[in-house]
C-alpha cells in the first residue's frame, strides 16, 4: 500500500462516509524487517470514522500523531484488535483517552517496546497475546472484568511487569508466569516467601491461571506467594511449561 497512499486514503474516506460499524484492515503479509524499514504510516482517515464499533488492524505502522486534532478518537468504538502494529505506549494511551466506551482491547504479536497503562471508565477485557509489554499497569479500571495474558515472552532477559490498582471488578487473571511477569503492587515486588499485606492483595480475583516450571524450585516456590495476593480464588489453571534445558541434556545424554 505504501504505492497507493492517496488511494487507500480515498478507500477510507468513503467507507467513513457511509457510515461503516466495523472495520478490519490488514496490511499485506511482509517480513518483520520491511515493516520496520518502511515509511509508511497507516492513513490517519480512519481516526475521523465516528461510527466505528469495533476495528482490528494488522501489519501497519500506526499513524504519526502530530498536528491530530485532540478529539475522541470513535466515540461508539467498542473492540480494538491490534496485530502487530508499530506503535508506541503515547498511542495506546491516545486510543484508550479518547475511546470513552471502549470494552475489549486485544494486543497481539506485539515484539516492540510498549508500556500499557490503563486508565479506562469502560473497558472489561484486556487480552495480550504473544506479545511483550514492558509494564501493563491497571492504574483506574473500575469495569475491568478479565485480563488475559497468553504467550508472554521476555526481551532482552526483561520481564514483564504487571501492576494491579483500581479495578474491583477484576475477576479474571491469568495466565501469571513467573519466568516472564513480575508482580508488583505500590513498590513492592512479590517474590517467593513476601509476606502478603491488604495492600498487596485483589480480594476480587475468583478465576487465576499460572504457568509454572515446576522442575525449577525457585519458580514453583511462587505459587504460594502469588496465592496469597488473591485470597478468594475459587477456581485455579496451573499451566506446565517444560524445562527445555533440561530435556536438552536428557536428549544429548542418549546414546
Amino acid at each position: 500500500m505504501e504505492e497507493f497512499d492517496g488511494l487507500l486514503r480515498c478507500w477510507l474516506q468513503i467507507l467513513a462516509d457511509k457510515g461503516i460499524e466495523e472495520l478490519i484492515l490488514i496490511n499485506r503479509p511482509m517480513p518483520l524487517g520491511c515493516l520496520l524499514r518502511s515509511t509508511f504510516f497507516l492513513p490517519s482517515t480512519f481516526l475521523g470514522m465516528t461510527t466505528l464499533t469495533c476495528l482490528y488492524l494488522g501489519l501497519w505502522k500506526f499513524p504519526d500523531m502530530a498536528g491530530v486534532k485532540r478529539v475522541t478518537f470513535s466515540p461508539n468504538l467498542r473492540e480494538l484488535g491490534l496485530c502487530t502494529v508499530l506503535m508506541e505506549s503515547k498511542d495506546l494511551d491516545f486510543i484508550l483517552d479518547r475511546s470513552p466506551v471502549l470494552e475489549t482491547l486485544c494486543v497481539e504479536s506485539n515484539i516492540f517496546k510498549l508500556g500499557l497503562r490503563l486508565v479506562s471508565q469502560s473497558i472489561r477485557c484486556v487480552k495480550i497475546i504473544l506479545s511483550f509489554f514492558e509494564e501493563i499497569a491497571v492504574v483506574d479500571a473500575p469495569c475491568l472484568e478479565r485480563l488475559i495474558l497468553s504467550g508472554g515472552w521476555t526481551k532482552d532477559g526483561v520481564c514483564t511487569k504487571v501492576k494491579i490498582g483500581h479495578a474491583p471488578k477484576l475477576h479474571s487473571l491469568g495466565y501469571l508466569d513467573s519466568e516472564n511477569h513480575v508482580l508488583e503492587f505500590g513498590n513492592t515486588v512479590i517474590k517467593a516467601g513476601t509476606k502478603t499485606s491488604p495492600s498487596t492483595m485483589v480480594p476480587s480475583v475468583r478465576i487465576l491461571a499460572l504457568e509454572v516450571r515446576c522442575g525449577v524450585r525457585s519458580y514453583a516456590k511462587m505459587i504460594p506467594t502469588v496465592l496469597g495476593c488473591f485470597p478468594n480464588v475459587e477456581t485455579l489453571h496451573i499451566m506446565v511449561k517444560p524445562v527445555w534445558r533440561n530435556w536438552s541434556t536428557l536428549w544429548q545424554a542418549q546414546p
